[in-house]
């Protein structure tokens, strides 16, 4: 590895705690990817994780806060980190053709289908309370 690449890693590491202490699932590999979406029956939250200040101060903090306030739980939590797991999230976009590359990305996903994606453009420039409602409003679609 080289010195770009391990000192990114290793700046990327609360990033990745954010989420994954908080119950979800890191998918490193496009094996781990396709094995979820494969198996994976009821809804699943995905985030496409990123380095950005979008996903620091409104995807992370907003998927945390619509998990907890969701009256319906998704039955999985899983991430994706783009940049860093790159062959993760491009097995991971594979499933949402639909939908330009984006991240950071938040995707609700029913046994398998995509049931609602939230591209960049609706999280930068808005408010976390935002981000968190239209997150929790999907989540809460897919449960019915």
């Amino acid at each position: 590895m080289n010195a770009y690449d391990e000192y990114m890693k290793g700046i990327v590491v609360p990033m990745r705690k954010e989420l994954t202490e908080s119950g979800f699932t890191e998918l490193t590999t496009a094996e781990e990817v396709n094995e979820h979406m494969s198996n994976s029956q009821g809804v699943s939250l995905v985030i496409i994780n990123s380095i950005c200040g979008c996903a620091a101060g409104l995807a992370r903090p907003a998927v945390r806060e619509a998990v907890e306030l969701a009256e319906h739980k998704p039955d999985h939590l899983v991430t994706v980190f783009a940049g860093q797991d790159k062959e993760a999230t491009a097995q991971m976009r594979q499933f949402f053709e639909e939908v330009p590359p984006s991240s950071p990305s938040i995707a609700v996903v029913k046994d398998g289908q995509l049931a609602h994606f939230i591209p960049r453009e609706e999280i930068e420039g808005f408010e976390m309370e935002q981000v968190r409602d239209a997150v929790k409003q999907a989540i809460e679609e897919a449960a019915q």
